[in-house]
């Protein structure tokens, strides 16, 4: 069942001229450090409240009425495109003092910005995950990226040099493939198309497991355009029927998700020449994604417990996290790898508490709170650290 705020951002975007949405980060609460905050916006939502894009050497702006979270608040705000200087960004201001949604909580929730056919303006911020996951889904959207345009008629756009590839797979299966069938012909496709040696895979680990995870995601919509059009393109026999179907696509999407990134760290690791082992089997038959050097060695009494590694692979982990803590007994100091673009001071603060170290994409670190950057690490950091350790 639809929880009544998500249903209520579904409805405004269904009822919208333009929609975009934005994972709320640090810097849009005024934590880096920076003179102004606000919600910042990417190039390509621009049209939100401008016929035409910023030019560099000026500034343009204009005033708005928005209502927040079905009229909650009414706030006059103000969408500025900064472009003297060194400046070159579009920003949402002006909400008045103590504003719910500049708090540190909000950060790494789902903010929804809507304008309707007669030109007013509409938000909602998502904050619970599964929410979140819910509406990314449901309008086709990256749930790793931040600024997106929301279009309910956008369909697989891969790369240049992947889409032959993708297009001759999706025509050879009438099903879906095996995830790990799926992820390595997106890893063989990538390398292929940008001439990746097993050395530039490891040495460039943070910027690859983007690439190959966004490529598979659009190869899944692709996979997903075909194989469901001849359901969705008849009318149901009952509203239950629908809900069986759109369930069943989100479950698979999930599924899917995660898998697939254990897939793909797990190629990086190779590429890397790391002793690891997926699935071990530890205490009360808990299954961690990846212990370093293997199972064999966790198992061992004799062996020195600091240079065992757990880590666990979320694609996000804002409610979830704290399900790595028991996978693992021996190995007091976990990690866990995610694409998850921030999430609040509390969560970070008991991580930290929690012995849990965050390990993301490095071009991600900056999502997050600066106060906890010493308890994050990139992926390229997280194998040197393990290759120290196994030498």
């Amino acid at each position: 069942m639809i929880e009544e705020n998500l249903q209520d951002a579904i409805l405004l975007v269904h009822d919208s001229a333009y929609a975009y949405c934005h994972y709320i980060t640090p810097n849009d609460v005024g934590l880096t450090g920076g003179h102004q905050y606000g919600f910042t916006f990417a190039k390509p939502c621009y049209k939100m409240f401008f016929e035409e894009p910023g030019v560099k050497g000026s500034n343009k702006d204009v005033f708005v009425e928005i209502d927040w979270q079905k009229d909650l608040i009414k706030t006059q705000s103000r969408a500025i495109y900064y472009g003297v200087g060194t400046r070159n960004e579009y920003r949402l201001t002006r909400f008045g003092n103590g504003f719910e949604f500049l708090r540190e909580e909000y950060i790494g929730s789902l903010q929804i910005m809507t304008r309707n056919h007669e030109g007013k303006y509409y938000a909602y911020v998502l904050s619970d995950q599964d929410n979140i996951e819910k509406f990314m889904d449901l309008f086709s959207l990256d749930v790793t990226k931040g600024n997106q345009v929301i279009d309910g008629s956008s369909t697989i756009s891969p790369d240049e040099k992947l889409k032959n590839d993708f297009i001759s797979f999706i025509d050879s299966h009438l099903d879906f493939p095996d995830t790990t069938e799926m992820a390595a012909f997106v890893r063989a496709c990538v390398i292929k198309a940008n001439n990746y040696t097993e050395r530039k895979i490891a040495e460039e680990a943070d910027k690859i497991i983007l690439k190959w995870t966004d490529a598979e995601y659009q190869l899944f919509r692709g996979l997903e355009e075909k194989i469901y059009s001849p359901v969705y393109s008849k009318p149901f026999e009952n509203c239950q029927s629908l809900v069986d179907f759109s369930n069943s696509i989100l479950n698979r999407r999930k599924s899917r998700a995660g898998k697939s990134l254990e897939h793909h760290l797990a190629e990086i690791f190779k590429a890397s020449h790391l002793r690891f082992e997926e699935q071990v089997v530890t205490e009360n038959n808990k299954k961690p994604d990846f212990i370093f050097p293997d199972g064999k060695s966790y198992h061992n009494i004799l062996f020195p417990a600091d240079k065992l590694t757990m880590l666990g692979a979320k694609t996000t982990c804002k409610d979830r996290w704290r399900q790595v803590l028991n996978e693992a007994d021996k190995i007091p100091h976990k990690h866990l790898f995610t694409l998850q673009r921030g999430v609040s001071r509390n969560q970070l603060q008991e991580m930290k508490d929690e012995h849990l170290t965050l390990v993301v994409p490095k071009d991600n670190i900056s999502l997050f709170i600066p106060d906890f950057h010493d308890n994050i690490m990139c992926l390229s950091d997280f194998i040197g650290m393990v290759r120290e350790r196994q030498n």
